[in-house]
């Protein structure tokens, strides 16, 4: 039996277009993209789907993203708003505050795309990054048309991931999903304590020195000088901050004890300075050479910063 575009409805805000639903979408061919703005597989995927939606407009397709919130802060309509700015999206984007999309397509997974013919019927679906080629031949089957794929080049954190020389995984810090966690110490729930790094960092371990409070989603420092310190193995380092309301936090990112140089992130310079000012994914390290095992430390110079997971690629 054919699967049906369920109702778009329940977002606590349409970005880019006004409130669309399967009538308004029906006799196009439909993309929904399932997203959130911290992700850095949608981050790596958004440079195809962006690029299909330019190409193919004329052609009868709707780009429709879903940002569906991960983190609480995600919630935060403008953060979303920059994101789409940020990512130069211009189609229509439904902030799924309340998962309420989400559940009317039963979806578990960041990034998801959902491909649906002119009446409406679910025709492919996809999850995660990759697969870019076999799905831009979805879209040119279910618009019946051919042509070579389009070109696609990722910068930033929009670049595909070094797969293999990428040894770490991602690493949530709050409490309830938090692991590999290794100042000695141990963690403490919604407690400000000072934590101290261990005499040596095995990989993928991470720690925290200075004073900081460990809550449920994310490691909030205390005292200006707080850092924390990763052991990985991979080309690019990033983490997810977000600071406190109104608040522009001033960090320092080393590689191995020294200034990060050529291998300095989008978000930090060749010193290893940056600035959190929105929350979003950072990103501290892009190595200019083969990814190889080092350890990071990110330091702050102010209270107030979140930090929600480290990534990847």
């Amino acid at each position: 039996m054919a699967v049906h575009l369920p109702p778009l409805s329940g977002a606590a805000e349409w970005l880019n277009s006004e409130p669309l639903g399967p009538d308004d979408l029906r006799g196009r061919v439909v993309l929904v993209n399932f997203w959130t703005l911290t992700c850095i597989n949608w981050l790596r995927q958004e440079p195809y789907v962006r690029a299909w939606s330019q190409a193919y407009r004329d052609d009868g397709l709707v780009v429709v993203g879903v940002h569906t919130p991960e983190f609480s802060f995600e919630h935060d309509v403008d953060q979303v708003r920059r994101a789409v700015t940020a990512r130069s999206i211009d189609y229509p984007v439904a902030v799924d505050n309340d998962y309420a999309i989400w559940q009317a397509f039963d979806n578990h997974y960041w990034p998801a795309l959902y491909f649906v013919d002119r009446d409406g019927v679910f025709r492919d679906e996809h999850f995660g990054e990759g697969r870019y080629e076999q799905s831009e031949r979805s879209l040119q089957h279910l618009l019946g048309i051919e042509r070579d794929p389009v070109p696609v080049n990722g910068v930033g954190p929009e670049a595909e991931a070094d797969w293999d020389n990428l040894r770490t995984p991602e690493t949530y810090l709050g409490f309830s999903r938090g692991e590999h966690f290794a100042s000695p110490n141990g963690p403490a729930l919604d407690e400000r304590r000072a934590y101290h790094l261990p005499e040596r960092l095995d990989l993928n371990q991470w720690a925290l020195a200075g004073d900081w409070t460990i809550g449920a989603e994310s490691v909030v420092v205390d005292r200006a000088g707080g850092s924390i310190a990763f052991r990985f193995h991979a080309r690019d380092a990033h983490l997810v901050l977000a600071p406190a309301p109104g608040r522009s936090i001033p960090f320092r990112v080393l590689l191995d004890g020294e200034a990060p140089g050529p291998s300095h992130g989008v978000d930090v310079d060749a010193d290893g300075n940056g600035v959190l000012q929105d929350g979003r994914l950072y990103q501290l390290v892009r190595q200019d050479d083969a990814g190889r095992e080092r350890t990071l430390e990110i330091t702050f110079g102010e209270p107030g910063a979140a930090a929600y997971a480290f990534t990847f690629g």
